[in-house]
């Protein structure tokens, strides 16, 4: 088990870089970022596809540039080329994909075998919302936007996952994908109320189908925990940054990252904040 941990370590630390890709080539194509070209190097446009480069002198990288981690260290965090600042999200998104990766492989490790099942699939298809969910966290704490492009399909994704893992597996009840699709509709209600009511100052659209995602993913009750850790902490932080004096009363703040830190806590520790908060209740 200790020699599969580290090989899904390893493979979060890779899924991870090219998370990192996929978050700038992104940027590129919505515009949220400036696009220097260079005649000499084609900028590439598509999140998924072309060769990496450096986003300061767009010099193409060779593999030994792009090892994990490792490949920061080693060139001390700046370009081989151009000798300029490679940002902390590189090596931060890629631990941070690769400690996920681990802690879901340990959630669901217990009954993982290498057979095509039920357990096998299931591990699979959290590996994969967990990417959609960095690639979100990131790109709204950077650019203040929930893209559409990884949105949709992670609400698709989860959508199939219900219907393949019902009919093949009967992994869950018809009466917990109705809770399911009422929980999904509730959280985006609620979210649409208030960016309604607010006409879109206390709340982005894309705040509304994020919550839908999460109601689908996570179900009743998880997403009460998800929703209320995530205004919690964007609570205690938004608080902590005024006293700071990092941001002001009106000032803009993304509440996708916490919405997707609520939903990371819900997956991981849901029953036991549950269990632990009827405890509480109950004594």
């Amino acid at each position: 088990m200790l020699l599969f941990s580290a090989f899904v370590f390893a493979l979060g630390l890779i899924v991870g870089s090219f998370l990192n890709a996929v978050i700038y080539r992104l940027a590129l194509a919505e515009g949220s970022v400036p696009e220097i070209r260079d005649r000499a190097i084609r900028v590439p446009v598509s999140p998924f596809r072309g060769r990496s480069f450096c986003p300061q002198c767009k010099h193409q990288l060779s593999w030994y540039d792009l090892i994990p981690v490792v490949s920061f260290l080693l060139l001390r965090g700046k370009c081989r080329y151009c000798r300029k600042r490679i940002s902390l999200q590189y090596p931060i998104v890629e631990l941070s994909t690769a400690t996920l990766f681990l802690l879901i492989f340990k959630l669901q490790g217990s009954s993982f075998n290498q057979t095509i099942s039920a357990e096998t699939l299931n591990l699979f298809y959290l590996w994969t919302i967990a990417s959609l969910l960095v690639v979100l966290f990131v790109y709204d704490l950077r650019h203040y936007i929930l893209p559409d492009k990884i949105l949709f399909p992670a609400i698709l994704v989860s959508g199939i996952w219900y219907l393949v893992s019902s009919i093949f597996f009967q992994s869950y009840t018809v009466y917990e994908i109705l809770y399911t699709i009422y929980s999904a509709l509730a959280a985006a209600l609620f979210f649409f109320a208030i960016f309604a009511l607010s006409r879109g100052k206390a709340m982005g659209f894309g705040d509304v189908k994020l919550a839908l995602f999460m109601g689908l993913f996570l179900g009743f009750p998880q997403i009460l925990v998800a929703l209320f850790l995530a205004f919690l902490l964007g609570a205690i932080i938004g608080v902590g940054l005024i006293v700071l004096q990092k941001k002001k009363m009106k000032s803009e703040i993304p509440f996708g990252p916490f919405l997707i830190a609520g939903t990371f806590a819900a997956l991981l520790w849901g029953e036991r904040i549950i269990h632990w908060y009827w405890n509480l209740v109950l004594v």
